[in-house]
């Protein structure tokens, strides 16, 4: 152990053999979990290696250590560890130990996190110092995996597009050739396209590098939660979405097909939101129960996040079969004649104006009580005589809406138009 030697050539020699022992598992195609453990035996530790937002990569803790976490509150419900709370050169303490995160890097990229706890002593400076060696270590292998990882995925991604573009080959290659990537494909599934929100308006603006950045950990996240579901789930970066075919089970498909599975999905991949994870979009398909329903299916997906997003502003889960009337709306190709519609329907009320969306939000409570304007004065807070004259407004500006059921049916339409068109 490498605290308070006094025989400081011993102590070098123990960094240099430590080194030396790191150096030989990455040369002889060892893996993280092989570095975790090393670690941790040389220097009496729990070591576990992290994506830069926290998502446990490989360890060597034992579950005395992990119920030590979470009684510090550095462990999110979903088992992200909270690495934003372990920052900084000094660390923090533990009980009567400490707890460090150390940044892997490599060519000025941030990899990942190397996470040390010691729970009944401080870490030395020796420590730190092997630590920082094991780091670098950690570096090269993640920059070796990462490369190989890029190959894969990018075949794995044309061989999905060409599914998808049906010019894949019959369906025994395809099953087959699938199974060399260790997918299963001969089961009913769900394709849930996830893409990375838009910064928001108060972000300042990022570099394409970043971005790339972003999209890598992004991916990686739903790989990860994808094989900790199941290893035979395939999930492919597109470059600005992943896609994911989830397997939909008897249990899953009451009242919207691969809700359950689709949740669980979501909130591994989102966890609390810390570390610097980014927000997405998630649009889901019907069950695909073959290989040749799998091109509808994506596009269903494709559908349904970009009209979610357009509703909801990002952060949203869109099922394709919860669209109703947005998925016809989609499908117009010419938002001109959308906007053109929604003028000719709603006037003024079509306005960027804060009274027209006032004005747009009584008229959405007055159609979805049916026109009953008590219950409508209820549901906005207002009083009877307040609700009857905005009614009167209201059918001054557009018709008569409370007898004219036709014309109901159009405004409503309109106000969906102006939901995705806005």
């Amino acid at each position: 152990m490498l605290i308070g030697g006094d025989d400081r050539g011993a102590v070098l020699a123990r960094l240099d053999a430590l080194h030396s022992g790191l150096t030989q598992i990455v040369l002889e195609g060892g893996n993280l979990d092989g570095i975790a453990a090393e670690v941790a035996r040389v220097l009496d530790v729990g070591v576990i290696v992290t994506s830069t937002d926290g998502r446990e990569r490989a360890a060597a803790f034992t579950d005395d250590l992990r119920i030590l976490l979470e009684a510090h509150e550095l462990v999110d419900p979903t088992g992200r560890l909270r690495v934003e709370r372990i920052g900084g050169d000094r660390g923090i303490v533990v009980g009567d130990g400490e707890i460090r995160a150390l940044r892997v890097a490599a060519g000025g990229a941030d990899l990942a996190r190397l996470i040390c706890l010691r729970p009944g002593a401080p870490l030395s400076s020796d420590d730190v110092h092997a630590l920082e060696r094991a780091a670098a270590v950690a570096a090269l292998l993640i920059s070796r995996e990462e490369a190989v990882t890029a190959v894969e995925n990018k075949y794995q991604g044309d061989f999905l597009r060409d599914l998808f573009l049906r010019r894949a080959g019959d369906e025994d290659y395809v099953a087959e050739h699938a199974d060399t990537f260790g997918w299963d494909l001969r089961r009913p599934v769900v394709v849930v396209a996830a893409e990375i929100d838009p910064p928001g308006k108060d972000e300042a603006a990022v570099s394409r590098a970043i971005r790339r950045q972003w999209q890598a950990r992004f991916s990686a996240a739903w790989r990860q939660v994808s094989r900790g579901m199941d290893a035979g789930i395939p999930s492919v970066d597109f470059s600005s979405e992943v896609v994911t075919l989830l397997p939909v089970t008897d249990g899953d498909e009451q009242p919207i097909a691969g809700h359950d599975v689709v949740r669980r999905a979501v909130t591994a991949v989102s966890g609390d939101r810390g570390g610097g994870r980014r927000p997405f979009s998630v649009g889901v398909s019907r069950v695909a129960s073959s290989l040749e329903e799998l091109p509808e299916a994506y596009a269903q997906a494709r559908r349904a996040v970009e009209v979610g997003r357009r509703v909801n502003a990002g952060r949203s889960t869109t099922f394709f079969d919860q669209l109703g009337l947005h998925r016809l709306i989609a499908l117009i190709p010419d938002a001109g004649e959308l906007r053109s519609f929604t003028n000719d329907v709603l006037g003024p009320l079509a306005e960027s104006t804060p009274e027209a969306a006032d004005l747009r939000e009584t008229l959405q409570v007055l159609l979805d009580t049916n026109f009953n304007v008590a219950e409508a004065a209820r549901l906005q807070f207002f009083h009877y005589n307040t609700m009857r004259y905005r009614v009167a407004k209201l059918e001054r500006l557009l018709g008569p809406l409370s007898s004219d059921p036709h014309l109901r049916l159009d405004v409503a339409v309109a106000l969906r138009v102006l939901e995705i068109t806005n």
